[in-house]
């Protein structure tokens, strides 16, 4: 027996035991805390934000109290997207705690933590007024083609669904919505906030019935999946690098992913000087007018052509039809005319009309028309669209549409790492506002993964 408390006795004073112990003060610098491989320590290294302070100086008054520091501000923002936390009240619990995050900041702890209601005062005021949150995605992509990161020259282009902050149950026609404004208070303020733009706001998408949570966002449905409130994330991103250097927020309709992905190249072009060589997307870019519009500048597209829904026919193509430029028609196998008779400016198609007489007796009509008559439509981008189908035979073709799939692995890394799955904020100015800053932390982690890596690299080929 006394061997035997003997022993539990020697095995505590061998495992020891820790007790909570706390001191009024602790002597250590913050900035020995944090590793010098952490991300926010290769952020700051690398990446300055010395800009926000410029572009807001005009904005602050010299009288009053001191106001806190817009860099601050844009950093703890930040934060947000580079760790996934989508709620500012959340953020500013973490930042009481956390080490590396108070010194990316600059924050010590004898300095206090902006409250929650700050962010809102900025971004509606002086951030949003300044476009700081598209100024700094834009001088990000500048700096990763400094480096010699984005190469520019093949591009992929998507657009993904994100969820609203708002219910479709909130849904209203949209006549009523002047008389729901006069008890609610979010259709009320969209109401003043178009009658003091007085057309020159946001472009609207027009639909019958609006959300009075949300007026912008767009009701949409897709595949198997329930219809939803939302808008569209569109990317425009190098294949080489995965970085995203275009972004824009659109209502959440097919018919805006092609403009969205024009306007991109068009911002890409007017601020970084160069057009691509070549632009990956999947089918539903593949109108004409878009083909039409790459054909243009000289950018190859590695994009399948959008067909007619209504699928193939086992009728006479128009490759049995011989074109005669002089007279603007066709003439069919039989050597009947098919006259030029306008345009359809629903589908954008040039129409050759055969007639009644001409095919009646036609000994091929079963096989060339299930009507009175042949009809023909042509679509004015019609060059367009057969240099692409030609080009989708190519290797290069398949090579492309394996290199597009990264743009999804960003959307993917959007929405399950940066948290971005359902928007946090409403109307689409500040929608826009949350598709920057995410971008901003999808980049930095590519920017700033290359610049480490590259003194590695460059010890290597030299040995």
């Amino acid at each position: 027996m006394l061997l035997l408390v003997a022993t539990l006795g020697g095995l505590l004073l061998m495992m020891g035991h820790h007790s909570r112990s706390e001191s009024l003060f602790y002597y250590f610098r913050i900035e020995d805390q944090v590793p010098e491989n952490h991300l926010l320590r290769l952020i700051d290294r690398y990446v300055s934000f010395q800009f926000v302070r410029d572009q807001l100086r005009d904005s602050y008054s010299e009288a009053g109290r001191p106001s806190i520091d817009p860099e601050v501000l844009l950093r703890i923002l930040l934060l947000g997207y580079l760790y996934g936390i989508t709620s500012e009240r959340k953020l500013l619990e973490e930042l009481r705690m956390h080490l590396a995050w108070r010194w990316f900041t600059g924050l010590g702890f004898d300095q206090e933590i902006p409250h929650h209601s700050t962010f809102s005062k900025n971004r509606h005021g002086r951030f949003q007024q300044s476009r700081v949150f598209q100024e700094l995605f834009e001088r990000i992509v500048e700096q990763c083609l400094a480096e010699g990161l984005v190469q520019g020259e093949q591009m992929s282009v998507d657009g993904s669904f994100i969820q609203a902050n708002a219910d479709h149950h909130s849904r209203i026609p949209r006549e009523q919505l002047a008389e729901v404004a006069k008890v609610n208070y979010g259709a009320s303020k969209y109401l003043q906030e178009l009658e003091q733009e007085n057309g020159d706001g946001e472009p609207v998408h027009q639909q019958d019935k609006v959300s009075t949570t949300d007026p912008d966002a767009t009701y949409l449905t897709k595949g198997n999946r329930a219809a939803e409130l939302g808008y569209f994330d569109n990317y425009l991103i190098d294949n080489a690098s995965c970085v995203i250097v275009g972004v824009q927020a659109t209502a959440a309709r097919l018919s805006q992913e092609s403009a969205a992905a024009r306007d991109m190249m068009d911002r890409y072009r007017e601020r970084y000087g160069r057009w691509p060589q070549s632009l990956a997307a999947d089918t539903t870019y593949g109108n004409g007018e878009l083909l039409q519009w790459l054909d243009d500048r000289g950018i190859t597209p590695y994009i399948r052509v959008k067909e007619n829904p209504l699928g193939k026919s086992d009728l006479y193509g128009i490759e049995k039809f011989s074109y005669v430029p002089e007279q603007n028609c066709y003439v069919c196998p039989e050597g009947q005319p098919l006259k030029y008779v306008g345009i359809n400016q629903r589908n954008r198609t040039h129409l050759y009309y055969s007639t009644p007489k001409r095919c009646r007796g036609c000994s091929q009509k079963q096989r060339c028309t299930r009507g009175k008559y042949r009809m023909i439509a042509i679509h004015v981008c019609e060059a367009a669209r057969q240099k692409a189908y030609a080009i989708a035979k190519t290797p290069q073709f398949a090579e492309a549409l394996r290199k597009r799939r990264k743009v999804e692995a960003l959307f993917s890394e959007l929405k399950n790492l940066v948290g971005l799955r359902r928007l946090r904020l409403r109307r689409i100015k500040f929608v826009r506002e949350q598709f920057y800053l995410a971008a901003v932390a999808q980049n930095l982690k590519r920017l700033v993964r290359f610049l480490t890596s590259r003194p590695q690299l460059a010890e290597a080929s030299n040995q």
